[in-house]
């Protein structure tokens, strides 16, 4: 087990070179670098004032060069002032050094953020612990009634049960999160008055009903269904096993052959689909995020997207990648964990 994990930690650090080498790459293509110095220079700047902007900052450093810096085996090089010929810093508002220095993801330095003119750590992490309140939440709603559906609809195959649940699954789960988050806007603030305005006063107040539970419930019911309908399919099939009828054989109750016998072997699977929702969560907080205005993780993925803020992109993009390579090789742990025969093999 000792060996599989450092083979899967050694193929994760690979993987996130590669995958952070390929964002690296898209996000300084050339429109993206002429669209950043637009915005951090006049709006009627000549290209000659956009180029001069880019070298200044050492946008127009070798490729790979700037990777390794923004990596940290590289040292940062500060700019050169062309009147004075001194070496100042490229960003003034988060204190980078004026001396070249290895300053990187390896050192903790994300860079600077250019749209909220701050380190990228102070807007990167915040949100991330934000979006991290709302997925615990989305879970902890999400994975104990779905696998309650689930169980329920799995323990009597073709019943008027079965088939009342998982009508419910296929509906929450064929409706998309901008649709059902718009569904429930309409039912608490138009037919309930719940919402009484805290939808445009929801960033002065911070966490309300509006910006923090209709997210969790809009992210939740479409889980639901999806995992409820994988839990169901792997209680059916555990369900007509040979040990469960020899069980049943030997006089054992129905509710104690399920909760002995049936349960731990049924939640292999639907422990694997449990953990992928992690990624799932990361791409649905975007849409929710931005339709709630709740300021976390999505939010400020939006907002660095919107304004080119190359350094906070790529943080963001790290994070993403570390999240969906984490969470597979938890599942992988937990699957071989619930099932024997991964573990010997």
């Amino acid at each position: 087990m000792l060996a599989f994990i450092l083979r899967r930690l050694g193929t994760m650090a690979l993987t996130m070179v590669c995958l952070t080498l390929l964002v690296f790459f898209l996000v300084n293509l050339e429109p993206n670098l002429k669209k950043l110095a637009i915005s951090q220079t006049e709006q009627r700047a000549t290209a000659e004032q956009l180029e001069s902007w880019l070298v200044k900052n050492g946008y127009r450093q070798n490729f790979f060069v700037r990777y390794g810096q923004w990596l940290g085996v590289l040292p940062k090089q500060p700019n050169i002032d062309p009147a004075t010929g001194k070496a100042v810093p490229r960003f003034r508002f988060c204190n980078e050094p004026d001396v070249p220095t290895f300053s990187g993801v390896f050192q903790g330095d994300f860079g600077c953020s250019t749209k909220f003119r701050a380190p990228v750590a102070e807007k990167l992490f915040p949100a991330l612990g934000a979006t991290g309140i709302l997925m615990f939440w989305v879970m902890a709603t999400m994975v104990p009634i779905s696998l309650l559906i689930g169980i329920l609809a799995g323990m009597r195959e073709g019943s008027r049960t079965d088939r009342a649940l998982s009508v419910a699954s296929i509906t929450t789960t064929a409706t998309p999160e901008y649709v059902s988050g718009i569904i429930f806007t309409v039912i608490f603030a138009s037919w309930l008055g719940w919402l009484n305005g805290s939808a445009a006063t929801a960033t002065a107040q911070g966490v309300t009903f509006y910006n923090f539970t209709l997210p969790v419930m809009t992210m939740a019911i479409y889980g639901i269904g999806y995992i409820a309908r994988m839990t169901r399919a792997s209680m059916v099939e555990v369900m007509t096993q040979q040990y469960i009828r020899t069980a049943r054989l030997k006089g054992l109750s129905f509710s104690g052959v399920v909760i002995k016998h049936a349960l731990r072997n049924a939640l292999i699977a639907p422990f694997t689909v449990i953990m992928l929702q992690f990624p799932w969560l990361l791409t649905g907080v975007v849409i929710v995020e931005v339709m709630f205005r709740y300021q976390g993780f999505g939010y400020t993925l939006v907002e660095a997207a919107s304004n080119n803020d190359i350094d906070l992109l790529l943080g963001c993009s790290l994070v993403s990648v570390f999240v969906v390579l984490f969470t597979q090789l938890i599942s992988d742990l937990g699957y071989a964990y619930l099932n024997p025969r991964i573990r010997v093999q």
